[in-house]
């Protein structure tokens, strides 16, 4: 007998949960979904969701729970930061996909999600030269994240407001220390140029529709909620370390190969399958053999990540090199028609890179230098929140005699 499902929200009002905990639990292989009938929404297992219901009104101790929402699971702490909806994700209740294509650059995001207000702390200036300590770390043979990370704790060694329990001067050290990140990442001076331009004129390419697909890549990449670098920067700012201590510790989770590694897996995918002369057998092949699709699919877009969706149908309205955008559409769609599954933002950031035949750790530099305006968000948000974040840990091995 075949099992009934049912369309999403009739199994989120099932469980009386939300639409995004009912993906979180999909993504967590607790509710089997499938296409619907029309080929662009999903159905959701009756069965599964009965069972569900069952585990759940037989009870479950309070630390299981907690342990298990550490991974893609439910809440564990409050912001007022962003949201993530299944069509898109909100910075302070304003949507990011809106900001995006409203034109809005990193510097006015930033100063949305750390809620200044009328305040702008970008207009006081940078210094136009890096301290002699910075120098022997700006060589194009290291890494963008290993660069950077080396250097922000030399930065906060002249910082003025490091430990100033002035909002205000919380946000104007902020304000540098994204410049500053967004500089060292791409080997360019510190500037009070829009970050978008700063990072594609250190490229060397005038390209203005390059420059208007970083400008939104940044907004897009700002924030996404708590993450593991968002976390871990949180975890670092509650104990009262700095801003500059804070976003280190998110930049060095990002260096994690589950993480940031997401978008250079993403681009060698693309520039194999763009050497090959029948790249859809070769994405047949790699599914019968069970390797993973890199850039595809995210848990909490089960239908599409709208992140994507934006910057892709961005890239293809520039149309940098067409013969090379017209390949890696492709790519997207034998994906699509295979296994249905659709771009992610890691997939998008690896596109652009590769249609402007840019290495892989452009797509990591635009990643990280927008992201670090959320991590940014989510420090300040500590340190004036005050708490320490301290979970326990359930512990399963051998107990004491």
């Amino acid at each position: 007998m075949q099992t009934d499902y049912l369309c999403a929200q009739d199994a989120a009002t099932r469980l009386g949960v939300s639409l995004a905990t009912l993906y979180a639990y999909v993504s967590r292989g607790r509710i089997d979904s499938r296409p619907g009938p029309d080929g662009r929404t999903r159905e959701y297992s009756a069965s599964d969701i009965e069972q569900l219901i069952e585990r759940r009104q037989a009870g479950r101790g309070a630390a299981q729970g907690a342990a298990h929402s550490l991974a893609w699971g439910l809440p564990v702490m409050e912001t007022r930061i962003s949201l993530i909806r299944p069509h898109g994700h909100y910075y302070r209740g304003e949507s990011a996909i809106a900001l995006a294509k409203a034109g809005a650059t990193l510097e006015e995001t930033a100063r949305l999600l750390w809620d200044c207000g009328e305040h702008d702390p970008f207009v006081d200036e940078p210094q136009h030269s890096w301290p002699p300590t910075i120098a022997p770390l700006l060589r194009p043979d290291l890494p963008p994240l290993e660069r950077t990370i080396a250097a922000l704790p030399l930065l906060a060694l002249d910082a003025t407001h490091a430990h100033s329990a002035d909002p205000m001067h919380r946000r104007i050290e902020a304000a540098l220390l994204l410049r500053q990140t967004a500089a060292l990442l791409c080997i360019a001076p510190p500037s009070t140029q829009p970050i978008h331009h700063v990072m594609v004129t250190s490229w060397r390419n005038d390209d203005a529709g390059l420059s208007e697909l970083v400008r939104c890549a940044l907004v897009l990449c700002a924030e996404h909620e708590l993450n593991a670098s968002a976390f871990a920067t949180r975890v670092a700012a509650s104990t009262g370390a700095s801003l500059h201590a804070a976003v280190c510790a998110g930049l060095v989770t990002l260096s994690g190969p589950h993480h940031g590694g997401a978008a250079a897996r993403a681009h060698a995918f693309i520039q194999d399958m763009l050497r090959e002369r029948k790249p859809a057998d070769r994405v047949r092949e790699r599914m019968r053999r069970g390797d993973t699709l890199p850039g595809f699919g995210h848990p909490l877009y089960p239908e599409s990540d709208p992140r994507a969706t934006v910057l892709l149908d961005a890239l293809h309205a520039t149309r940098p090199r067409p013969a090379k955008l017209a390949s890696i559409e492709r790519l997207i769609e034998n994906v699509q028609t295979q296994c249905g599954r659709r771009p992610n933002l890691d997939f998008a950031l690896a596109a652009i890179a590769s249609a402007y035949e840019l290495s892989a750790d452009v797509a990591l530099a635009i990643f990280a230098a927008g992201r670090m305006a959320g991590w940014l968000a989510h420090a300040l948000e500590q340190q004036e929140n005050g708490s320490l974040i301290r979970p326990r840990a359930g512990y399963v091995g051998h107990m004491p005699r």
